[in-house]
């Protein structure tokens, strides 16, 4: 163990001290947060030139309604079409409505002088449906029409909340505990599983890199002499995932301060009493009628502690497993080759179940309890995405303690076999190993 300790801080140390690690452990937060942001910063401050459309209107009954936005400035006109289409020819665009627009909905054309967009197509048929709408309403001769409207209009606010067990009749939780935000599960679901998919990859490869090249140098020759092969494999991945720990560490401690500290004092005074009530089991009526619930649940689960330390501490449990698992094949792989062009070939197997669990973890976010999340959370190769993606919807305990055992168990079979691998291939070179050499080398 003393020889595994101090490849574990060479690997450590060398990583660590690099300016490199420093910028991107301080910089990484502020770029994800500006990825964030930035598309919100310009779609408001960046909007689209507001484009002129002729109106040809022949029913005479929808024109005169429409109404211009900051997008598209509707300009009527008595022309036929045919006119039109010569005379507005300098327009982004002409609609005709034609005369039997009210029985027919297909009855409208639109004419650009220009590639129309999506958006921009959706907007005019929203508006000539709620025109249509209208007026089709108002022939029914119905007294206090728009009033009525109103008064039957009805906005279901809905509440999840955790069922809470009978025995406790004397507290909020025989009702319900808090409730629980969907929109949060999902956010931090698909965040987490991105972030431990970008994790594994990285990292992983890293640990193939750093082989490849001291192999190159001819330094694990030397270090083979005083060190077994499988101690030095296992020294270099857990020397990496320290690393990978420490920037980890560091990151999630940046991201509870802004949700314990900062988060408070960016929300209003009378916001920041309801979450409080919120997190302490207040049901929605007491809050009133008028607040957005969907937003009290999001800030409470943001700064609830207990909720941050639950995900976290997940994180890390699956994050180090699927580091490990797949570290210990990137390892083999790495020793196999002697450079990253024929390292390729041999990758792709090994990064096939990884773009697969990302995909999968879209299915899991539509349903975490469905058979296909629970197998694929379950397979070694898939579990830590898929697992992570399932853990913020409250899956129960035994199936995330099962997870972990059978990632573990894994591990330490893969890494059994990746050892013997790793052990044959440092000592080879000039020739790139086959599949089946590979299996050879394992039964060695």
């Amino acid at each position: 163990m003393n020889k595994i300790g101090i490849i574990i801080g060479r690997e450590f140390n060398e990583r660590v001290r690099k300016k490199s690690f420093i910028i991107t452990t301080l910089l990484t937060p502020l770029l994800m947060i500006g990825l964030m942001v930035a598309p919100m910063l310009l779609t408001q401050y960046t909007g689209s030139e507001q484009k002129c459309i002729a109106v040809v209107d022949d029913s005479k009954l929808i024109g005169q309604h429409l109404q211009s936005n900051d997008e598209i400035l509707f300009e009527q006109t008595p022309l036929t079409i045919e006119l039109a289409r010569i005379e507005y020819s300098d327009r982004f665009a002409i609609l005709h409505i034609g005369k039997s627009i009210m029985e027919n909905p297909g009855d409208v054309r639109l004419y650009t002088n220009s590639t129309a967009s999506i958006t921009l197509e959706m907007n005019i048929a929203s508006q000539l449906e709620s025109v249509i709408e209208e007026i089709k309403l108002q022939r029914l001769n119905i007294e206090d029409l728009p009033s009525i409207l109103a008064s039957i209009k009805t906005n279901i606010n809905l509440q999840s909340y955790s069922n809470g067990t009978p025995a406790d009749s004397d507290s909020e939780s025989s009702t319900g505990e808090k409730a629980n935000s969907s929109i949060v599960a999902t956010v931090v679901a698909y965040v987490l599983s991105f972030l431990l998919y970008m994790f594994i990859l990285i990292y992983g490869v890293m640990v193939m890199q750093s082989v490849i090249e001291e192999k190159n140098s001819r330094v694990l020759e030397v270090m083979v002499s005083t060190v077994r092969p499988l101690d030095m494999m296992l020294g270099k991945i857990l020397g990496v995932a320290s690393v990978a720990l420490l920037q980890i560490a560091i990151w999630i401690a940046l991201i509870m301060g802004v949700g314990y500290f900062v988060m408070p004092e960016l929300i209003p005074d009378e916001m920041s009493m309801a979450v409080a009530m919120l997190q302490q089991g207040a049901s929605p009526e007491s809050l009133g009628t008028d607040t957005n619930m969907g937003l009290l649940q999001a800030i409470a689960t943001l700064t609830d502690i207990g909720y941050l330390m639950k995900i976290i501490g997940s994180l890390l449990v699956f994050m180090v497993g699927g580091f490990l698992l797949y570290a210990a094949l990137f390892a083999a792989i790495g020793s196999a080759v002697d450079n990253p062009q024929d390292a390729q070939q041999l990758q792709t197997p090994v990064t096939i179940p990884i773009i697969l669990s990302l995909f999968v973890m879209l299915s899991v976010i539509n349903d975490p309890t469905s058979e296909l999340a629970f197998w694929f959370s379950m397979i070694p190769l898939t579990s830590p995405i898929v697992m992570m993606a399932r853990i913020p919807y409250d899956i129960p305990g035994w199936e995330i303690a099962l997870s972990l055992g059978i990632l573990i168990a894994t591990f330490i079979i893969v890494v059994w076999f990746a050892g013997k691998i790793y052990r044959v291939g440092i000592l080879m070179h000039g020739k790139k190993p086959s599949i089946k050499e590979l299996w050879k080398w394992m039964k060695y």
